[in-house]
């Protein structure tokens, strides 16, 4: 399962680390990004190991759209979630995914020269 929110990144945690029961170091980074929806939600979302550089150069405030999934894991009887982002594209100020560019009147083709200059 993969899904997609946009939304302003509105904090950044810190790195945590530590060592699995296999004896594997792993890392992990959260961030949390706030939604535009009518009723806006906060969003914690999770990267792991190697992933953690998709935040390198984002800083709080910037609007960005998150890729992740979703996954649930069982432990003494309690289910715990993650929310695990995969992807992270950076969205411009403003500028709008779905609109196309304005028609202006300089996008049409100039007009061809004389009409009696067929080639045949």
């Amino acid at each position: 399962m993969s899904l997609e929110v946009k939304g302003k990144i509105n904090q950044i945690l810190d790195v945590n680390s530590g060592v699995s029961k296999a004896g594997k170091e792993w890392k992990k980074r959260e961030f949390v990004i706030e939604t535009d929806d009518q009723f806006p939600k906060q969003v914690c979302f999770t990267l792991f190991n190697d992933k953690i550089s998709l935040l390198e150069g984002l800083n709080s405030g910037e609007d960005v759209n998150v890729s992740f999934s979703v996954e649930s894991r069982e432990f003494n009887g309690r289910w715990y979630h993650n929310i695990n982002a995969w992807r992270i594209d950076r969205l411009t100020p403003g500028a709008s995914q779905d609109v196309p560019p304005e028609f202006s009147p300089d996008d049409i083709p100039p007009e061809a020269g004389d009409k009696d200059d067929l080639p045949f």
